[in-house]
């Protein structure tokens, strides 16, 4: 697993404001659903993107088909895809939003060819690693086990 100090993981978290989460569900009880959320609730702003689910509506904003569909400008884009699906969804982020400060990759998600295409661009890159966890963990919101409550939840 690759390496990340707290203060790049901080500094990404703090530095960002909208969150692309591709391959968001809308069911509450997926990890991309839940992640989402929190990320939302938290003060985000969170554009939910997964061409099956494009049109309808997911914590007030429009689910969009692709990341060439959004039209807003996008800190993050947060990947919620089998690795190998990982390229195309880096090109398309590095085309659509010339401003991206990072590409993140959630747990069980690694692409290292993808990863240093966006990195040559002067895109940081977080592969393996979870928002919402890294989050919570990072700014006191797991108990000293690294554990919450014990049960995942997209409820606060």
């Amino acid at each position: 697993m690759t390496k990340y100090t707290d203060a790049f993981l901080s500094n990404i978290l703090k530095r960002t404001k909208t969150v692309a989460v591709l391959g968001v569900s809308m069911n509450p009880v997926r990890p991309s659903y839940y992640v989402a959320r929190y990320l939302s609730l938290k003060g985000y702003t969170v554009i939910p993107v997964n061409p099956g689910h494009a049109g309808k509506e997911l914590f007030g904003t429009k689910v969009r088909a692709s990341l060439l569909d959004v039209r807003e400008s996008v800190d993050m884009v947060d990947i919620f895809r089998r690795s190998e699906a990982v390229p195309p969804i880096v090109d398309q982020a590095l085309d659509a939003f010339p401003e991206l400060g990072t590409i993140w990759m959630q747990i069980g998600v690694e692409h290292a060819d993808a990863a240093a295409k966006a990195q040559t661009r002067g895109v940081d890159v977080v592969m393996n690693r979870c928002p919402k966890i890294e989050y919570q963990r990072l700014f006191g919101e797991l108990r000293m086990g690294g554990f919450a409550t014990g049960v995942i939840s997209s409820k606060l």
